[in-house]
């Protein structure tokens, strides 16, 4: 197994690098204070390709590989992991599912806009009554010769304030369940589609998080991605490369964690001697570390399955969840070794550690997880 980077996927995660550090890293703390959805940054992610890495450059995108997409991902959470959900959404949630099943037409109207960063691009999923289960959905698809009527109550829809272009889920008939499921692509704007409620969130606090409301919202037939009927399949496909995302995410806060307790262990001065002395303290950074590295080589793995079109549903699943556990678990011992400072806002610790708790719940809790893994490993 070759562990060597490419000299593209070099430069893409020293690109990613420099970039976090000179325009995130000033304003990331106000990011999260403050809500603030980082426009101006995230056009220029666009500018740099980094807004559909993996997409060919003919539909706008870098025409780079998954494991660049976990590289750059990883270095932009790492500084601010709110602006890291917003390219991991609009790449993996938006552009995925149009490359993957749109037409021609739809490549060219949606796709464009999209990988280049010109529009920004969201996946609407969740229902009230609808998480984990995305067949029990309610939102209907009624056939009304050249377009749909569409009625429906949507939340928790990351990008949900600011896109442009919308991937939403819904069904042409309940009784059918997973069968009747169909996606389809709607625009801002379009008469009966509504953004309602805006969620006021612990963690990733610079991307929005909404409500959507569709009341008699008319949608083309064009816009269907695939045919009715696809829409599990579609769904399926685009949170395989979802959890890549949101592993390359959690990696990013893991890392972070550790770097801010390692900083910090050398700095703080206890019983006349930093606390990096301690042998308590260096055995919860080698626990952080070797977490960390683990997750990541999942991560990595799954990229490179994504990469070779192999199949990679259990292998993005177990890269999801061993990367925000492993966020999670480092986010937390950064913070213990903070002590009482990491539970002030005038350390980045405590906002790792919000921003970590949510990457074990969006594009399926560990709990989903383990279903799914234990799924492949039992048929």
């Amino acid at each position: 197994m070759n562990f060597e980077f490419t000299e593209t996927q070099r430069m893409a995660q020293e690109a990613a690098r420099e970039f976090a550090e000179r325009h995130l890293r000033p304003i990331a703390s106000k990011i999260d204070k403050e809500h603030m959805f980082p426009a101006d940054v995230v056009k220029m992610l666009g500018e740099l390709g980094f807004m559909g890495v993996a997409i060919p450059e003919e539909y706008g995108g870098a025409g780079m590989d998954y494991v660049s997409y976990v590289l750059i991902m990883e270095e932009i959470s790492r500084v601010c992991a709110s602006t890291g959900i917003i390219v991991s959404v609009n790449n993996s949630l938006a552009c995925h599912p149009i490359y993957t099943f749109g037409t021609e037409e739809q490549k060219r109207k949606y796709l464009v806009p999209l990988a280049s960063g010109k529009k920004l691009g969201a996946l609407s999923m969740t229902e009230p009554a609808a998480g984990s289960d995305p067949s029990s959905v309610q939102t209907t698809f009624q056939d009304m010769g050249d377009h749909w009527l569409v009625n429906g109550n949507k939340i928790f829809v990351t990008n949900g304030r600011e896109a442009d272009i919308v991937v939403l889920l819904g069904t042409v008939d309940k009784s059918l369940g997973a069968k009747g499921l169909i996606t389809a692509i709607v625009e801002k704007g379009t008469p009966g589609f509504e953004v309602g409620k805006i969620e006021d969130k612990l963690g990733i606090r610079g991307s929005s998080t909404a409500e959507f409301i569709l009341e008699n919202c008319r949608i083309p037939k064009e816009n269907t991605l695939g045919n009715p009927g696809d829409g599990f399949k579609v769904c399926m496909s685009t949170l395989d490369a979802g959890r890549i995302g949101v592993a390359a995410q959690a990696l990013g806060i893991a890392r972070a964690s550790i770097e801010e307790a390692i900083a910090h262990a050398k700095e703080r001065v206890q019983f006349g001697k930093p606390i990096a002395e301690n042998q308590a303290i260096q055995w919860m950074i080698a626990d952080m570390t070797t977490e960390y590295e683990s997750a990541r080589l999942l991560t990595l793995r799954a990229a490179w399955l994504k990469d070779r079109g192999e199949r990679h549903t259990r292998e993005a699943a177990m890269a999801k969840l061993k990367a925000s556990e492993a966020a999670s678990f480092c986010a937390t011992k950064c913070l213990q070794i903070h002590g009482g400072y990491g539970y002030t806002t005038d350390y980045a610790a405590e906002r790792h550690f919000r921003d970590a708790r949510i990457t074990e719940i969006y594009e399926g809790t560990s709990e989903i997880m383990r279903m799914i893994i234990s799924g492949w490993m039992l048929r």
